[in-house]
């Protein structure tokens, strides 16, 4: 058999500055090695996708940021000074790279009433104490929760946020010159159209610019990032809320401020995990909880108005233009405030349509399409069906994905234990004659408040002999309301002058049953 004749060391070559160039490629980095800081700035391609994924997050946070700021009811200044400073200190902070973090319109929600009732000033003060609300439930494990969040319900918070960010979309193309439909329809063509081509340049930056070129050159008229509202020509300065300390002013934030924390946690950590699943790698979720009541602080003590993830702006940054590292987060915000601030002239000259068609291409390639194909409803229990819709109605509905999420939650949990509750089985069976005859029931299945409250009504009180055995070797006593159960049944047992003896019980049943038996009535 032959064999490959060996090069002496004089004649063997040294790897290329371009063979070992390619080991940096995004193509031979695992997921976790992309997420790498160092690494990027190391090698040019990678941090050409990182640089202009950050541009193109900056041109689409700018119009929601003052979108948001007139839903608050606050100067467009704060909504686009918000965006920046949390951007820049998620970006350090928190623990999901490449996650964008800004000024979202589930905050304003929250805040809005409080900016109408009581000024901008007690908004910060709210901000503010989000801020710590967030830190405090960051050091207590709040993170640990998601994990109670079912899959069906992670569906629903996908879809219903596609369609939230595309039903956002509609006003811009209602009651506008004509010309602005043939710019979308354009802005669409190329987001859709230019990936099968290049993956060279993102394709939103690519619509972004052509529509902007286009309105520029013919001089046409249409709406443009500048008819938003006014954009900012200093820097963002530090300062403390103008409010009384006192107990009054607690009393009117407190609601808001544990609202606002709520709020930003639920929605950050379910994008955290969104983005987890499209670049697959974990995040840090306590770290991350923690980064955005920092980021809170932050954007308070600059008189910003809050915010959290946003998962329209984190899918335009890694699917869209596959940024996969802090340094596109961190670009965003200080893009966005060079744009404004240095170039807000140039900015508000990009049209609307430009914005609208990414925005829509985020919308259609974030739903899970798969999730309502006949195939899939077909296939999947209707309890995890109603649990998906339900999810995505209510969060539809109330413009809000904190009440959509904890609806979805609340009905996975009933609908689980209608189900578990119908597993338990109770099965008789006699052994013995006169005095030694015995009936033994075997349960089997969870034992808890759902499936334990029709226990009492299991048993043959009157048929059965003298002596009564009740294994408990196939179940588990999961609560106080299985135990009142078990001592309502030996209860019944007793006064007809029936011994029933309660056997097979695993450490963790006898535990919880020898510290409540008897104590329950």
């Amino acid at each position: 058999m032959a064999t490959k004749p060996v090069l002496p060391p004089s004649e063997q070559t040294e790897p290329t500055a371009k063979t070992t160039a390619k080991t940096t490629t995004a193509q031979t980095l695992t997921p976790e090695e992309r997420q790498s800081v160092l690494r990027t700035l190391r090698s040019p391609k990678l941090l050409k996708t990182e640089v202009l994924a950050g541009l193109v997050v900056a041109l689409a946070l700018i119009p929601e940021a003052l979108a948001f700021s007139v839903i608050a009811g606050v100067d467009p200044r704060i909504g686009l000074f918000s965006a920046f400073t949390m951007a820049v200190t998620i970006s350090f902070l928190g623990g999901r790279p490449a996650m964008i973090s800004a000024a979202t319109g589930a905050v304003a929600l929250v805040i809005a009433p409080l900016v109408a009732s009581h000024g901008v000033q007690y908004m910060i003060a709210a901000v503010l104490l989000a801020g710590v609300f967030q830190v405090l439930l960051a050091l207590l494990g709040v993170a640990k929760l998601l994990r109670f969040i079912p899959r069906q319900v992670m569906v629903g918070f996908v879809n219903a946020l596609a369609i939230l960010i595309f039903i956002a979309q509609v006003p811009e193309l209602l009651g506008v010159p004509w010309l602005v439909y043939p710019l979308t329809a354009l802005g669409l063509l190329i987001v859709f159209g230019l990936p099968r081509l290049t993956t060279a340049v993102p394709a939103s930056l690519v619509a972004i610019v052509v529509i902007t070129a286009i309105t520029v050159a013919a001089s046409v008229t249409v709406p443009t990032v500048g008819d938003k509202g006014e954009l900012p020509d200093s820097l963002p300065s530090l300062l403390l809320p103008d409010v009384p300390f006192t107990l009054d002013t607690l009393e009117v934030v407190f609601p808001y401020a544990l609202a606002v924390a709520f709020v930003g946690l639920l929605e950050s950590l379910m994008t955290a995990k969104l983005v987890d699943d499209v670049t697959d790698t974990r995040s840090n979720k306590t770290r991350e909880a923690a980064g955005q009541g920092a980021a809170n602080l932050v954007t308070g003590f600059f008189g910003g108005m809050g915010g959290c993830a946003m998962i329209g702006q984190t899918m335009i940054n890694v699917k869209g233009s596959g940024a996969r590292t802090r340094i596109s987060t961190f670009l965003a915000g200080i893009f966005l405030l060079l744009l404004v601030v240095v170039l807000g002239d140039v900015v508000a000259l990009i049209p609307m349509a430009a914005l609208v068609a990414v925005m829509i291409f985020v919308a259609v390639t974030s739903f899970d399409w798969h999730s309502i194909r006949p195939s899939t409803l077909k296939m999947m229990p209707k309890s995890e069906t109603a649990v998906m819709l339900s999810t995505v109605a209510v969060t539809v509905w109330t413009n809000n994905l904190a009440s959509g999420v904890g609806v979805g939650v609340l009905v996975a949990m009933v609908l689980f234990a209608r189900r578990v509750a119908h597993f338990v089985t109770v099965d008789r069976t006699l052994s013995g004659d006169g005095a030694e005859a015995t009936a033994v029931y075997t349960v089997n299945g969870e034992l808890f408040f759902a499936s334990s409250n029709d226990l009492y009504s299991q048993f043959e009180y009157v048929l059965d002999p003298a002596n009564v055995v009740i294994d408990l070797s196939g179940s588990h006593v999961w609560d106080a309301s299985t135990v009142a159960a078990l001592d309502a049944v030996t209860e019944k047992y007793r006064r007809r002058g029936t011994e029933a003896r309660i056997i097979g019980l695993n450490d963790a049943s006898v535990q919880i049953r020898e510290r409540m038996a008897g104590k329950l009535s």
